[in-house]
Parts: C-alpha cells; structure tokens; sequence
C-alpha cells in the first residue's frame, strides 16, 4: 500500500513531520483514505511511549488529524471511521488516540457526539470504562469524559440506560472513595461528572420516554437507589459535589448538580445523607448565588429556589441550632422585592418558589420571613402549595460551555469580602460528624475561567 512504509526517527519533530506528512496525503477514494488513516493510527501508537508522552501530546496528535487538509476534505467520512475504531479495537494506544479524537472534535462540534450515539457507541464506552482503568490511568479519565460529553448534549434512550447496572454505579462511586484524600485528583472530577449526568438521564427519562413514548416502568434511578442503600459509604461523593457547587461557574454544571441534590433532599432514605456540617455549608452557596444571579437567569434560579426549600423543610437543618435564619429570611424578602434599578419584579415563579420557603416551619417565627409573607401579601395567597415536581426540576438545560453571569459589584446589603470557613464538626442525635469542606463564600465575586483543555485537571474553577 502507499502509506506502508517503516520510519525511522532521530528527535521528536521528526515525529510531528512525519505525521504531517501523512496527514497532507491527496485521497481520492475511501481505500485511500482509510489507507492514510490506518497509518496515522499506527504511526501514533508506535511512537506513543517515545513521542506522546503527555496527555498535551496526545490532545495535539488529535488536533494534527482535525487541522489537516485531509480532514477538511473528508469529515463525514473520516468521523465514521473513528467511530467504528472505538467500537472496534481494543488496544489502549488505539484507544487512546482515537478517543482523544472524538473528544476534541466533539467539542466543537456535537454531531460528532450523536454520531457515536447512533452507532451504539454508549454501551461501548460503560464497557470500556469498566475494562480499561487499571491499563492505562490517562485513558480512563478520557473514556469518562467522553461518556459524559455524549450523555450530556441529548437524551439516552431506555436501552441504553438499561446497560447501566448496580455494579457500574457502585464502580464509580468507589473510585470516588478511593480517592478521598485529594480532592484535585484528576479522577475525581471526571467520575462525579458521568455519575451527575446518568441521574439527570433518568430524571428526563422517567417523564419524558422518548420519541418512540416506550413505558418507563421498572427503570430505577441507579444513583438515588445506591445513595439510598449505601449512602454512608459514599460520603466523599457528597462532600464533592457541593464542592464543585461552590466552585463551578458553568451552568449547565451547576444545574446536573442541583438536579441531584433535589433528588436527595425530596427522597425520605437520603435526607440525611449529608454531613450537618456540609449542608451549612450548602447554605452559604445557595445565598451567595441567588445573591448573585442577573435576573437573565431564571431557570437557574428557580432550580436553586426548588433545592432549597426540601434543604430547609427535610434535612437536619430543621433542628436547631436553626443555621443563618436570618440570613435565609432577608434572602426569600430581597428576592420579592423591588428595590430600584438593579432588580425587576420577581416572576410568578420565582414568587411561587419563595412562598414555599417561607413556609418552612423554623423560618416562620423570624421577623424577616414574616416580611416576606406580607410583602407577597395576596400573590402568596394565589400561589398556594406548589406543583413543584420532578419533572419541572429534570426540564431545566443549558449549553455546554455556557458561563453562568454576575451582578458583579452591585449592592447587596449582604457581606461581600471573601472569607475561607473550615466548618466545625457538630453532632446529630449523638452522632459524631467527621469530614467538613474547606469552602471561599464570596457574595459578589465569582470567578470565570478560561476554558480548560479536556486534559487538564479539573476541579480548579
């Protein structure tokens, strides 16, 4: 064949001209093509240990394949093909190379990820990631991240949901545990991210089926039922996601995350799944972020309205010593009120949502709730007792990559200056906590970081 040839290199930017070489070819049929992309291939993995060290090699010898001319003449084609190779080989180097590919292109473009689907590339990838962690640590993280990116920008159908299996989950919330003592690992976040978007997956599923409308009967949520039957043995996994809550600044991120926690705190078997320590610190998130929405962002804020009211009403916050009553109470009143220029009037919802929360039997006594109902005055009559249901929670979505905007400077009357908490330990009807997240609550000031290369660590917005 023409591209069956054997090399010989003397430094590292031979590697890269070489691979420029191959990627330059003129094809004009598919053999062609497949010819040049079978060489490519094989030249990568033969030099992988000498020339691709890194996961920033690997990330460029996919971009080589993306800016050549050879994929610009032959996209369509050429996704195909590296599809069929994910589903096909099972070489870690192959692996590796083609799913960095995927990964890169289907960031940009999102046909790349409904292709796999429709190739049946899901039920491939829960194989690999079951299969290839113990092979190759970089790998796993990128087929984890590949599943989360095709999972997250459309709907799994009820066959493939079904591939996912108790001991799936449970794999995944282990590596959680495993990896307890470092936060910044680069499993954590990665892991936490696929088992965020799998609970949304049956959140949507269970009231919307599909286009083919097949009955969902029988189709458990394997993340609820795993934290309802082993919860305590998967603490790590609460601690981090209201880490990742604080930290955040995505909102499609932030909504996977609210869409579990309500979950947890509207189901009887988790209530009191968190650490009391954490949920307080769950509570300085809530404020500092309704704080500091735009009033653009109106899903955003009823779903964090919808999470707070079962925080409130379900968990161990109801018991006293009742944590940042007043602080909680002169939120709910701020948020119904106009207050000049830097505030509209709040929406039916949003009206709705606070009437609930003011409700919560330990806010009612305070002064400043009481404001709130009188302020509401006859729309919290109308509003009643919410509709509030899980499909309303599930419907809320955002685009990836899509930063969620700050007031900013605005005032507030709230504490603006950063402080960072370590919570104390407290006990609960003699129960000993331990753990207790290191959180920085700003009020006002929310960082937006640069986008991140997928092989970065992640974690650190």
């Amino acid at each position: 064949m023409e591209f069956e040839v054997s090399y010989t290199l003397d430094n590292e930017q031979q590697f890269w001209d070489e691979l420029d070489d191959i990627l330059s070819a003129q094809c004009q049929t598919h053999a062609r093509i497949d010819s040049a992309l079978r060489t490519y291939i094989r030249f990568s993995t033969t030099y992988r240990e000498e020339y691709l060290q890194s996961e920033y090699d690997i990330l460029r010898c996919s971009y080589k394949l993306l800016e050549s001319s050879l994929f610009a003449a032959h996209q369509d084609y050429i996704r195909r093909q590296i599809v069929a190779s994910l589903l096909q080989e099972d070489g870690a180097d192959t692996l590796h190379i083609v799913g960095s590919f995927l990964l890169s292109d289907g960031r940009h473009n999102e046909w790349t990820f409904e292709l796999m689907k429709a190739e049946g590339a899901f039920p491939r990838l829960v194989q690999l990631v079951q299969s290839q962690r113990d092979d190759d640590v970089g790998l796993h993280r990128l087929l984890l991240e590949l599943l989360y990116e095709m999972s997250r920008i459309q709907q799994l159908s009820l066959e493939e949901l079904r591939v996912i299996d108790d001991a799936f989950v449970m794999y995944l919330f282990q590596i959680v545990e495993e990896l307890s003592n470092d936060v910044n690992d680069p499993y954590h976040y990665p892991v936490i991210r696929v088992l965020l978007v799998l609970n949304e997956q049956y959140m949507v599923c269970a009231h919307d089926p599909g286009p083919d409308n097949i009955p969902t009967k029988g189709l458990t949520n394997k993340v609820i039922k795993l934290l309802s039957t082993h919860g305590s043995g998967y603490k790590t996994f609460g601690e981090n996601i209201i880490l990742l809550l604080n930290r955040e600044s995505e909102t499609s991120l932030q909504l996977l995350i609210l869409k579990l926690l309500y979950l947890l705190f509207t189901t009887r078997s988790t209530y009191e799944y968190f650490y009391t320590n954490d949920l307080r610190v769950l509570v300085d998130v809530i404020i500092r972020n309704l704080l500091d929405l735009p009033e653009e962002s109106t899903a955003l804020r009823h779903t964090y309205l919808r999470v707070l009211y079962p925080l409130l009403a379900h968990t161990q916050l109801q018991h006293p010593p009742h944590y940042k009553r007043d602080e909680i109470s002169k939120l709910l009143t701020m948020m119904t009120t106009v207050r000049g220029a830097h505030f509209a009037p709040a929406d039916e919802t949003t009206v709705r949502l606070v009437g609930r929360c003011v409700k919560v039997p330990w806010l009612k006594d305070d002064p400043a709730s009481d404001l709130a109902r009188r302020m509401l005055g006859t729309q919290l009559a109308e509003a009643g007792e919410s509709t509030l249901s899980v499909l309303e929670v599930a419907a809320p979505k955002e685009k990836p990559g899509i930063l969620t905007p700050s007031r900013g400077g605005m005032e507030t009357g709230f504490s603006s200056h950063k402080t960072t908490r370590t919570m104390p330990d407290t006990s609960l009807s003699g129960r000993k906590e331990t753990g207790g997240i290191e959180v920085n609550v700003n009020v006002n000031v929310r960082i937006n970081a640069e986008e991140q290369s997928p092989f970065e660590i992640e974690g650190e917005a």
